[in-house]
């Protein structure tokens, strides 16, 4: 039965494109039909640890900077932030051609990480962004690759939402296999991955900003770029020095994620209201969009929590186990393949729904092979990164080119991602050959018992896992 809960995930993917479906719909209806599956082989006694897991997940106080984050977005959308940020960063380079671009850049590394997800990034920085990008001359391709490329910097730049569920699911991950193989050793938690991204994010932001230089000294201005005002300085120094406190304070350990994303919400929350830019109306509309998306994420998160438990009675781990032992090319050839896997995945499913269904099954697998799960997480959230990113099914590119008017050739378009696309892989090629890029901090590459685990030995814990009992059930715990 354990090629049956393999065989549900390209089915899931085909039933999300041809249906059009919720994501949680498609996969509670795939956890039903491998259910009963289980149930007909005799194995389905697992399921009844599903209440358990549930009120497991529910439970965790890291959930509270769910909706927080996706408020954050919502505010983001319907406030001129954005703009008075936009037009002092032009304002500041208006002896430059490249200002525009440059500042589009910085913009989605600053605002991204605040925005809870690539869809809301994009929605921000096309509303405020892209009239003005066409505006000051640049190219329509140009344009629409920039403001694809500014909206995935807030899947890499800490402490993103996107990198503190990863971070908690790579946890999880980390501890079944260090469980399954007797390792002792320290789990990996969602600050390890903040640090180890940290490097890796910073080149790809500077490498980003070069590429949006270069181009944009190619462009050839057709309206002149104004100076800011006094206000706007003012505003842009305020809000720019409140955002890097905020995340560099998470980043660094300072406070938790809940505590900045609640401040962050209330301070827009308030700036909103005091400035007289969210009136009755528009603070309904906030409340219910951030309403309809967290309802959405909690959906998926149950539904994937579901999904996970229906492919562990089925035996898929141990599959997968199995299968990512026998890859040959040692740690480095089994993560590619895994990577690959993830890439693939990109194409069908967004971040949120790859991080809570396929990530919790690939990684243990993973992880019982390679002992450097920072590394592995690193490498993992650049992967998803770059597949968001590639024309023309990358996630990033085709909701960008759904919120512009004019039509961009996908020939132009490439053309015009490409120079962030080598960016992007010199920064993913860097990070696989060197894994002491993400331990810049000096923490261990890996540990000793890691190190001597071989590939028999992998097969050996996997061969000797008994069906679990509802106490032995790995959750998606977001602690």
């Amino acid at each position: 039965m354990a090629w049956v809960g393999l065989a549900l995930l390209p089915l899931i993917g085909l039933a999300l494109i041809l249906t059009g479906l919720p994501a949680f719909i498609v996969l509670i209806g795939a956890s039903g039909l491998g259910a009963l599956a289980a149930a007909w082989s005799g194995s389905g006694g697992l399921l009844s640890a599903l209440p358990a897991r549930l009120t497991n997940l529910f439970e965790n106080d890291l959930l509270q900077a769910l909706p927080l984050f996706v408020l954050m977005g919502a505010l983001l959308n319907r406030l001129p932030l954005a703009d008075i940020l936009f037009r002092t960063g032009t304002g500041l380079m208006r002896g430059s051609p490249s200002g525009p671009q440059v500042t589009s850049i910085g913009l989605g590394a600053l605002l991204a990480p605040m925005n809870g997800s690539v869809g809301a990034s994009i929605a921000v920085l096309s509303r405020t962004v892209g009239p003005k990008l066409v505006k000051h001359g640049v190219e329509p391709a140009d344009g629409l690759a920039t403001i694809a490329v500014a909206s995935t910097l807030g899947v890499v730049v800490p402490p993103s939402l996107v990198l503190i569920l990863l971070g908690d699911a790579m946890m999880a991950a980390h501890t079944i296999a260090s469980n399954t193989m007797g390792r002792s050793e320290r789990i990996i938690n969602t600050q390890d991955i903040f640090r180890g991204v940290m490097g890796p994010a910073v080149l790809f932001v500077l490498l980003c900003l070069a590429v949006a230089a270069w181009k944009g000294g190619r462009t050839k201005l057709s309206v002149a770029i104004g100076t800011s005002s006094s206000i706007d300085r003012i505003v842009s120094i305020g809000t720019i020095a409140f955002i890097v406190a905020l995340l560099g304070g998470v980043t660094v350990g300072l406070f938790y994620p809940v505590e900045a994303a609640a401040m962050g919400a209330v301070t827009l929350l308030v700036g909103g209201l005091l400035t007289g830019y969210l009136n009755r109306q528009a603070l309904m509309g906030v409340l219910a969009e951030a309403l309809a998306i967290t309802g959405a994420l909690f959906a998926l998160l149950v539904a994937a929590t579901t999904f996970t438990l229906v492919v562990r009675c089925l035996g898929t781990d141990r599959l997968l186990g199995q299968l990512i032992a026998d890859l040959p090319g040692g740690e480095l050839g089994a993560t590619l393949v895994v990577l690959g896997i993830l890439a693939l995945s990109a194409f069908v499913l967004d971040v949120f729904e790859i991080i809570f269904v396929v990530i919790p099954i690939v990684m243990p697998a993973l992880l019982m092979r390679v002992g450097d799960a920072v590394w592995v997480s690193a490498l993992t959230i650049l992967t998803l990164q770059a597949s968001f990113l590639l024309p023309p099914l990358g996630y990033a590119v085709m909701i960008a080119r759904g919120t512009t008017a004019e039509v961009v050739p996908i020939r132009n378009l490439m053309r015009a991602l490409r120079p962030f696309l080598i960016a992007q892989a010199t920064v993913l090629s860097l990070t696989a050959a060197v894994p002491a890029f993400v331990h810049l901090n000096g923490q261990p590459q890996k540990t000793t018992s890691a190190l001597a685990v071989s590939e028999k030995d992998v097969l050996d814990k996997l061969n000797q896992l008994a069906p679990a009992g509802p106490l032995e059930v790995p959750s998606l715990n977001l602690d």
